[in-house]
């Protein structure tokens, strides 16, 4: 298996990669503690009231809403924090990212706002589906454990 490190290109000014190399870690982790730590302030009030949100999952055609709410607010609050923690990074960030791909339908078919209106749920797509192909990085719960699933 090839090391994700070894297949980047090589930096155009080869003395800024001792600039670089000690940043890629930390970028990495940060930008999944904050990926995580957002999910979960997203996913606070639905998980203070987890049937709360059953009338928007039915309008959306998921039935019976008192099933897909308190699991739109698992999923959202405490895969926020799986997330942030690294700690089963892959299935939480793919839990994620198919509750973003409801909201791309929502925002630009349902609610017809289009792309200015589904901007922000396909960036936040492309975040989680990062996550769930690469998992966790040496900042995480999975590699202090040593796995990952």
């Amino acid at each position: 298996m090839t090391d994700f490190a070894d297949s980047r290109p090589r930096p155009m000014v080869p003395a800024l990669q001792r600039i670089y190399m000690p940043f890629n870690t930390i970028a990495e982790t940060a930008l999944r503690v904050i990926a995580g730590g957002l999910l979960v302030t997203h996913g606070y009030g639905k998980i203070l009231n987890p049937f709360g949100a059953a009338g928007m999952v039915e309008g959306l055609g998921f039935y019976p809403g008192f099933f897909w709410s308190p699991l739109l607010a698992a999923t959202e609050f405490f895969g926020g924090i799986l997330i942030a923690i690294g700690l089963f990074t892959r299935p939480a960030a793919f839990a994620a990212m198919i509750v973003l791909l409801v909201t791309v339908y929502f925002h630009g078919v349902v609610r017809g706002e289009g792309l200015g209106g589904a901007e922000k749920s396909i960036l936040w797509t492309a975040i989680f589906l990062f996550f769930a192909v690469r998992g966790s990085n040496s900042q995480s719960v999975d590699a202090k454990l040593g796995k990952q699933i």
